[in-house]
């Protein structure tokens, strides 16, 4: 009996987390706070309740990291939530558990720390062989990371992440870093995923990589970077199952959305595409770079993307598929609708020529796929050049279809609109006249629609619940 008591007492001193309405009142307010999510949570713990200080200058890295290890014991009874409130919490890497959200309130914001020791180093991914800054084979461990986790929610009620990236930019321009930067978000085979209503700022690389992850939800995401400033993608699904990316505003130095499987052998070998993905209502400012980037790592291959309702803002081109001989696998079966644009260099962007590599390795033979393209009912204004669309020699990308698409041109705009090489597929309705591999179609002399499906993939049926602290 004396040896029960006992145990119990140390199950209540371990997991022992008060009501944060009755200790901590001030960090929910006087009516707590109420949001959507995948799962609801049974018990509720503040970050200060081990040890956090919301200076800005105390490492919170323990903290984070104690947190989290404890709450993982109440994954099987019902899951547990750790609140993060206003303040700035400075830290260093920390993962994540199953039956978990993190939730940073409104006023808070998580810093990422400068400190390359609070940042561990781990093996590179599986299906890129080296780490993607072309510097060694490993590469710091993500901002807020996990692998092998389920159900996971990081959320909030608009509270903001910063990277704090220029520490990282400066050094990577300067060749100072021996592995690759750090991403902010990075979830490593998993499933059930919600990542909403928050702001990442200034990421030091890529701000959300969910990679080798099955039914994600990406959802009320501002992300802000320079526009001067590369690798600083938005949100790059990679090697993913049924995700959905909707209601996000990005500004970039690069892709504002990357869809990724992998690159030249590496991802032949590992052979996990990212396969059922919407992407909708996504507004992109990206001077340098893509709205929706395919690519250029497709070697697991890319396959059934819908993107629709979509607003670019003085970005380099809409959808641009990336890729090279040694890819391998394919780009298909990708249809996007609905496109409003304004200040474009490109509206249509397709490069068989994205020479960069892993190392030389790869296998030149290893031609890529690039078929069944579906591009309807978009305006553009303000733009310099039509379309670039250049295939690869023997390897011509097929079945592109492009329909009811109005361009209107800037004051000086290219004198060839549409640059055509190793390209084949049908136009209607499109404006300026495409070039002669992309001829005008129609069907018994009705215009061409092209196609979209009218299937939902199952992430968008999806109901979250309403959920509160």
């Amino acid at each position: 009996m004396i040896r029960l008591v006992l145990g119990m007492l140390v199950l209540l001193a371990i997991f022992r987390f008060p009501a944060i309405e009755s200790r901590n009142p001030h960090p929910l307010g006087s009516s707590g706070i109420e949001f959507s999510a995948l799962n609801c949570r049974k018990h509720t713990a503040v970050l200060t309740d081990f040890g956090g200080v919301g200076d800005g200058k105390t490492s919170n890295t323990k903290a984070f990291r104690t947190a989290i290890s404890k709450l993982s014991h109440l994954a099987s009874d019902g899951g547990a939530q750790l609140v993060v409130p206003p303040g700035k919490w400075l830290t260093g890497s920390f993962n994540l558990t199953s039956h978990f959200t993190l939730f940073i309130q409104k006023g808070a914001t998580i810093l990422a720390s400068q400190d390359e020791s609070e940042w561990p180093v781990v093996a590179p991914l599986p299906s890129y062989g080296k780490g993607r800054d072309g510097t060694g084979t490993g590469r710091f461990n993500s901002l807020i990371s996990g692998t092998n986790l389920t159900d996971v929610v990081i959320t909030g009620n608009n509270g903001t992440i910063n990277g704090q990236g220029q520490y990282w930019w400066d050094k990577f321009k300067k060749k100072q870093l021996k592995v690759t930067r750090p991403y902010m978000i990075e979830l490593l085979f998993s499933k059930n995923i919600q990542i909403s209503n928050i702001t990442l700022v200034d990421s030091p690389s890529w701000h959300i990589h969910p990679v080798y992850c099955n039914n994600v939800i990406v959802t009320s995401i501002t992300i802000i970077a320079p526009v001067t400033v590369p690798n600083t993608d938005g949100i790059n699904p990679d090697s993913c199952t049924n995700t959905l990316i909707e209601d996000c505003y990005i500004v970039s130095g690069d892709d504002c959305i990357a869809v990724k499987s992998g690159w030249d052998q590496y991802g032949i070998k590992f052979g996990m595409p990212t396969q059922q993905l919407s992407i909708r209502r996504l507004t992109c400012i990206s001077p340098k770079s893509a709205g929706v980037a395919l690519g250029s790592e497709m070697s697991g291959g890319i396959k059934d993307v819908r993107i629709e309702d979509v607003t670019l803002i003085n970005t380099e081109s809409s959808i641009r598929i990336k890729t090279a001989a040694g890819r391998g696998a394919y780009v298909k079966d990708i249809y996007a609708r609905r496109f409003t644009m304004k200040t474009m260099k490109y509206v249509f962007w397709m490069s068989g020529n994205y020479n960069q590599h892993p190392d030389d390795g790869y296998d030149p033979k290893a031609l890529p796929e690039v078929s069944n393209i579906n591009f309807s009912d978009m305006t553009a204004e303000n733009v310099t050049m039509s379309a670039s669309l250049d295939g690869i020699d023997k390897d011509p990308f097929t079945g592109i279809c492009i329909s009811n698409v109005n361009i209107s041109l800037s004051a000086k705009p290219k004198e060839v609109q549409w640059s055509c090489t190793n390209v084949a597929g049908v136009t209607s309705r499109v404006k300026p006249e495409p070039c002669s591999l992309l001829p005008e179609k129609k069907t018994e002399g009705k215009n061409v629609d092209c196609k979209f499906p009218s299937d939902l993939i199952p992430i968008e049926s999806v109901v979250l619940k309403k959920c509160s602290l």
